[in-house]
């Protein structure tokens, strides 16, 4: 279960991103990501865990350096040896951020769950320090992760293989490279066995910034694909025979980008501005 808040609205912000975020150009995600951070006074903990890379923790410790932020630290835990091995606890103490990186989300899940990694990864979310994840760091962040399954649009009985995810909340259900990888199906898939959660589908270098009163923006270039269940009226997926297609009916679906807005408590969603160079 999440950690719960010392108060309402205090927790730090969740942000689960789409994959393939921006980090030379405009670097609209990353730079909101620092600004909330504190800025120049950003601390940030980067957790490569997800990546089999050994260049990605420092990748993103010259991308938070070239934003400005003085203190980025590496948290290399490549084996659940090393929550043991490693001194992390001041680092991830002192930190105003955490951002998790993308890979395998099965890594994070196997190497940092149920370890005090995790835990206080809960804790400081709690307090206030905000932490992101993308691609598979996205997957990671929610108490339902998707493990893996099969591309398609349309929902189909064992496409999906759910596992625990960290947990930060449980209020959503993510994928990511949602449109680029033709994933509406099997977050729907998803959503069917646990109808409780608002599915949230990720473009690529688009992210959902969840603040502590559960209220999402939109930031990115993409899209982010919001699916509703809670007035699900029929679903066949107790019935469905494995690998055929699942009824549903009754899902409401938003697209949101850019400056759009989404309150999980109410479930109601506001648009963006709309460019101003259209034709």
């Amino acid at each position: 279960m999440p950690s719960p808040e010392l108060n309402p609205g205090t927790r730090g912000y969740i942000i689960p991103i789409g994959g393939a975020e921006d980090k030379v150009s405009d670097r609209a995600i990353l730079r909101r990501f620092v600004d909330l951070c504190g800025g120049s006074a950003a601390r940030i903990a980067v957790i490569p865990t997800a990546s089999t890379l050994d260049t990605t923790g420092g990748r993103y410790r010259e991308v938070f350096g070239s934003l400005g932020v003085a203190e980025v630290n590496v948290l290399d835990f490549r084996e659940r040896g090393d929550v043991e091995r490693l001194a992390w606890e001041d680092a991830m103490d002192n930190a105003t951020g955490v951002f998790l990186t993308g890979g395998n989300q099965l890594r994070l899940s196997t190497i940092l769950g149920g370890t005090a990694v995790a835990t206080r990864l809960r804790r400081v979310n709690a307090k206030g320090v905000h932490v992101a994840g993308t691609s598979a760091g996205a997957a990671f962040v929610s108490e339902h992760m998707i493990a893996f399954g099969r591309e398609g649009s349309t929902p189909i009985a064992g496409q999906v293989t759910l596992t625990p995810g960290l947990g930060l909340t449980n209020r959503v259900i993510v994928d990511q490279h949602f449109r680029e990888r033709d994933r509406l199906g099997r977050l729907l898939t998803a959503l069917a066995y646990n109808p409780f959660a608002i599915g949230l589908g990720l473009d690529e270098d688009t992210a959902a910034f969840i603040n502590g009163d559960n209220r999402i923006e939109v930031i990115g270039t993409g899209g982010i694909t919001v699916v509703d269940v809670s007035a699900l009226e029929h679903s066949g997926m107790a019935t469905a025979q494995e690998g055929k297609p699942v009824q549903l009916i009754g899902i409401r679906l938003h697209v949101l980008t850019h400056g759009g807005l989404f309150d999980l408590h109410s479930r109601r969603a506001s648009p963006g501005p709309e460019p101003e160079d259209r034709p």
